[in-house]
This record gives C-alpha cells, sequence and structure tokens, in this order.
C-alpha cells in the first residue's frame, strides 16, 4: 500500500512539471442538417448532412514554451462524419490537419499535412467557409488535388509583428506521388489593417503519373472590407492545366457579405466559373447564389438555415459541401439547374 501510495505521488510530480511546461487541448465543432436537393431531370433527395455552417471535427493541440521566446507545438485534426458517427478520410484519420511547429520571433516553421496557401483567399473570403450548400467552391471546375491541403509539406509562416504584413511559404514533396500527386510549391503575401485585408497567393502543383510531369497553376486574390453594419468579401481565382491533349484554363470569382443582425448572422453570396477547353474549343459557365441565416442561441450553440441555386452552362455540376456525408447522388441534366437547402445545429465544445 506505502509502495502504491509512493508511486502515485512521483507520478503525480512528474505530472506537475509536464503541466507547467506545456498543455494539452481537446475541442472539436459537431454541425448537422437536414438537406434538401432537387436537381433538373432528378427525383429530389432528403438526407443528414455533415459541416453546414462549420467543419464537423476533433482537435488536439498542444503548446510548450522552451523559454527565450521559442515556442514548440502540435494539431491533430480529424473530420468527424457526425451523422454516421464515422471519422477520417480516404485512411487517414488526422485527415483535416496532422502537424508540428517551432514558432518564435522570427515566424513559425511548421511540418506535416497542412492547409494549402491557395486555399486561404478561397476559404477566408468566402461568407459560408466552403461548406454547406452555400460553398463558393462548388462552382469550381478545374481544382488540383492539393485544393485545399498537402501531405508531407514543410511550411514557414512569417512572424505577426510587421505591421500588418502576413504571408507564408510551403513546399510538399511527391513521395513517389504516393501521398501527393507531385510536388506541390506555393506562397501567399497579405496585408491587413483595421477593417482591411487583402492577399494574393501562387501554387504550382505537379502531377508525377501524367506524361512530362506536367502542373497546373494557380493565382489568386481575395480580400475583405468591415463596415460595421457588413462586412464585404470576394476573391478572384485563376487555374490553368496543359499537356498532350488538354490545354484548361478557369476563371473563377466570388463576392459575398456577411451581415450581423443582433444575435444572428445574414450570408450572402455569388459565385462564377468560366471553363475554357482550347483543345475542344468550348466554354462552361457555372454560376450560383446562395442566402443563409444563423441564429446564435450561445457562443458556441447556433441554429441555421441556408439555400443555393446553382445553373449549369451545358454541364452537370450540383450543389455540394455534404462533407463526408451522404453520397451525392446524380447530377442535373447537362444545362439544368441544382437547388439545395438545409437546416441544421452546431456545437463547439
Amino acid at each position: 500500500m506505502k509502495k502504491s501510495l509512493l508511486a502515485l505521488a512521483v507520478l503525480g510530480a512528474f505530472a506537475g512539471a509536464a503541466s507547467a511546461q506545456s498543455s494539452v487541448t481537446m475541442s472539436g465543432t459537431i454541425d448537422l442538417a437536414g438537406r434538401y436537393v432537387k436537381n433538373d431531370g432528378q427525383d429530389r433527395r432528403v438526407s443528414m448532412s455533415n459541416s453546414g455552417i462549420n467543419s464537423s471535427q476533433l482537435v488536439l493541440s498542444g503548446k510548450e514554451d522552451l523559454g527565450g521566446g521559442l515556442y514548440a507545438g502540435f494539431v491533430l485534426n480529424s473530420q468527424l462524419v457526425a451523422d454516421s458517427g464515422n471519422s477520417g478520410l480516404g485512411g487517414k484519420f488526422w485527415n483535416r490537419r496532422s502537424t508540428v511547429s517551432l514558432w518564435g520571433n522570427f515566424g513559425e516553421i511548421r511540418l506535416g499535412r497542412d492547409y494549402t496557401p491557395t486555399f486561404w483567399n478561397n476559404t477566408i473570403n468566402d461568407p459560408f467557409g466552403t461548406v454547406g450548400v452555400g460553398d463558393s467552391s462548388n462552382v469550381a471546375q478545374l481544382l488540383a488535388p492539393t485544393f485545399v491541403r498537402a501531405d508531407n509539406a514543410i511550411g514557414y509562416f512569417l512572424p505577426s509583428n510587421i505591421g500588418g504584413i502576413y504571408g507564408q511559404a510551403m513546399v510538399a514533396a511527391s513521395e513517389s506521388a504516393a501521398l501527393n500527386p507531385g510536388r506541390y510549391v506555393g506562397g501567399r503575401i497579405g496585408f491587413a489593417a483595421g477593417p482591411f485585408d487583402i492577399a494574393g497567393a501562387y501554387a504550382d502543383q505537379r502531377f508525377d503519373k501524367l506524361p512530362g510531369a506536367p502542373s497546373q497553376k494557380t493565382y489568386n486574390i481575395g480580400g475583405s472590407y468591415n463596415l460595421g453594419v457588413a462586412k464585404l468579401m470576394g476573391y478572384y481565382d485563376r487555374d490553368s492545366l496543359s499537356y498532350v491533349g488538354v490545354d484548361k484554363k478557369e476563371d473563377r470569382f466570388s463576392l459575398g457579405a456577411t451581415v450581423p443582425v443582433g444575435q444572428g448572422l445574414i450570408n450572402v453570396g455569388y459565385d462564377r466559373s468560366k471553363l475554357t477547353d482550347n483543345v475542344a474549343v468550348s466554354t462552361n459557365t457555372i454560376s450560383k447564389f446562395a442566402l443563409g441565416y444563423i441564429y446564435n442561441l450561445s457562443k458556441r450553440t447556433a441554429v441555421y438555415s441556408q439555400v443555393a441555386r446553382l445553373s449549369n452552362g451545358s454541364g452537370s455540376v450540383q450543389i455540394g459541401g455534404d462533407t463526408g456525408g451522404s453520397p451525392a447522388g446524380p447530377g442535373p441534366i447537362p444545362g439544368g439547374k441544382s437547388t439545395g437547402f438545409e437546416f441544421g445545429l452546431r456545437h463547439f465544445f
């Protein structure tokens, strides 16, 4: 008995020393909604959808003070498919982010699976945060596999004390295209001051498994301005992919606003994409309008509803945004419309 008490005392002493130097936090989000989708030429589809206004996720994070203004930390972020109780995507449990970092006055060095620099201008300047039926990327026609994240990446972030200038750079190895389709190189630089924020980004994604290892180039610029009564935002994105038998370019833009109303928030957005195929000598234009309302019951809990209407040029793209949820089902007839509505509940923990 005395030995057991002594062992517990020793373990407690070590635990106290560890907690004084570092901390680990668990947090997350559960976001579920009832969803209705009607595509021209198809039966209506009713389902339980996941991640309507925020991504359902489980997050473990930690930080250690190394002294002298130097810190180390990690973030492990797993997608939660809360309507079915599943987690992970494509066999990856920590599929959203899994990084370890070292930071100080010099900035931050970050290693692991992380968000790409070019993704930020899309999601930050989308009033719907690139989730749910209002997701601005629903109209995208030429997205690289690393549109959102890249595996086995090395990233650098500028320090936060350089007069409103911020930025990052990322290089991700293909590792024989087993994890990434090929080497990814990207960067983002921006400036924020008061209500104004603007940033530009560039990426070059190589495809090692395609003849000649061609690359898809992405350029985008996004910004926002907070008027107090409303926050205006938008971005422009240009993607190009060219190799033997393929020469495609996409121009995509999004315009939106968030309007606070008491304990609520109105989101509105318009998105448009034009894909030009220089080999087939054709173009396809997609547009979408979305409107949503979020009512905050507390700092952690909110109810919401949102609706979106997508119009195809000659293709068959449909309302998406159900992260890891129900199968998409058949799209509209070519040139048809896709309409989506959802009513949901979100809770932070």
